[in-house]
């Protein structure tokens, strides 16, 4: 009898070793998503080993139980009540996961409105370029809120798109009355927070970056106005912590829009996240940590994708961006644990997420954490030196 308490303690040991040995260490003291849910979630979804009264006794006709083997992926359709469909992680407050996402728009320019507010809280980050030389970001709020985002600025033509595919709200400062506010309204209804509706988009001077967001108080008052607040269907996109083949080595990633515009992702091989670098304002030769003001800390993302996109332009700062018509695929670079791989991205549903696809066709894994989408112009170039990827943003 002490012989097969010996066996079951020993293969009870070797699990829970196994399953220990896939954690990750996190940089940042507010992920404790990215410290604790990829090894919370896959240990919930691992084999459970039978209680000791239920040990086998081997005979020489048996056949011998296989290892358990650890799960390492999820999605694109699996995915458990308390897992955040857009990260492939637990959530610690799983009724966040039962509302619409909030989309926020969050300037870059003028640089005056830097560091940025509550970027490093959110699931997905759209950047794009919104002409005179400058760019923008989409924030999307899920599986975690943030008490302030910002500053806050227009919307765009792309937007109501990608607040459609992703079922979200929309919460922005203003939008070009005669072409990009009908096309939002059209498209999004009553899922819109503009300025002037505080809370949920409060200002805090009179200057053009005194606008921010607080994405629990979007929800809320949209709420309040009658906009459904029920779980939406966010399924398509897949995970997995092991890292897939056929990767290129990719320590940076830099994308170019002008000698006063960049932007560079780094690998930090201790935390398996890229950390973003951006130009300093006040020399534009010199690169500096993109810190958020929330807590001060570098922002860090699981997943950079360059997807290479069809931008139209009406004028030098109103440009559309073919997301919906983007069902026959695109070619996309996707950056993750120091590695880059060809994909193509596709919009495959106008109500369901992004989806990335190998060349074989599959479903490509990103990696379980937060994901930072560059939409790039059709014609932006591209060159590789030493692991380093320079990409020069251009329009067709």
């Amino acid at each position: 009898m002490r012989v097969k308490k010996t066996i079951v303690l020993g293969v009870l040991m070797t699990a829970v070793l196994l399953i220990s040995g896939c954690t990750q260490s996190a940089p940042r003291d507010l992920s404790d998503l990215e410290e604790t849910a990829v090894v919370q979630t896959l240990t919930a979804m691992a084999p459970t080993l039978p209680p000791l009264t239920e040990t086998p006794t081997l005979t020489a006709t048996s056949t011998p139980t296989p290892t358990p083997t650890m799960v390492t992926s999820i999605g694109p359709g699996n995915f458990p009540a308390d897992v955040n469909p857009l990260t492939g992680l637990q959530v610690e407050n799983p009724s966040l996961l039962e509302r619409r996402p909030v989309i926020v728009k969050v300037a870059n320019y003028p640089a005056v409105g830097r560091p940025h507010a509550g970027l490093s809280y959110a699931d997905i980050v759209w950047e794009y370029y919104i002409g005179e030389g400058s760019n923008r970001f989409a924030a999307l709020y899920y599986g975690q809120d943030a008490s302030k985002i910002g500053p806050v600025r227009s919307g765009r033509l792309v937007d109501p798109e990608l607040a459609r595919m992703y079922q979200a709200v929309l919460a922005f400062s203003g939008a070009n009355e005669e072409n990009v506010l009908p096309r939002i309204y059209d498209l999004l209804g009553n899922r819109i927070l503009t300025e002037g509706n505080c809370p949920g988009l409060c200002r805090d001077d009179y200057t053009v970056v005194g606008v921010f967001a607080n994405s629990a108080d979007v929800t809320t008052t949209l709420a309040a106005r009658g906009v459904t607040q029920s779980k939406p269907d966010l399924t398509g996109m897949l995970f997995d912590t092991k890292l897939p083949s056929g990767g290129r080595k990719a320590e940076k990633a830099t994308l170019f829009y002008n000698y006063l515009d960049k932007g560079d992702w780094v690998y930090d091989a201790t935390s398996g996240k890229y950390l973003r670098w951006i130009e300093n304002a006040n020399n534009y030769e010199q690169m500096i940590p993109l810190v958020d003001r929330l807590n001060n800390e570098q922002l860090a993302f699981s997943n950079i994708i360059m997807a290479y996109a069809t931008y139209t332009e009406y004028s030098s700062v109103l440009h559309d961006i073919a997301v919906w018509d983007n069902t026959s695929g695109m070619k996309a670079v996707v950056f993750r644990d120091g590695q880059a791989y060809d994909v193509t991205w596709k919009t495959t549903d106008q109500e369901k997420p992004i989806q990335f696809f190998d060349a074989q066709g599959n479903l490509f894994p990103l990696k379980p954490g937060n994901t930072w989408i560059n939409l790039i112009g059709s014609s932006t170039s591209l060159e590789v030196s030493n692991a380093e990827w320079l990409f020069t943003f251009r329009m067709p």
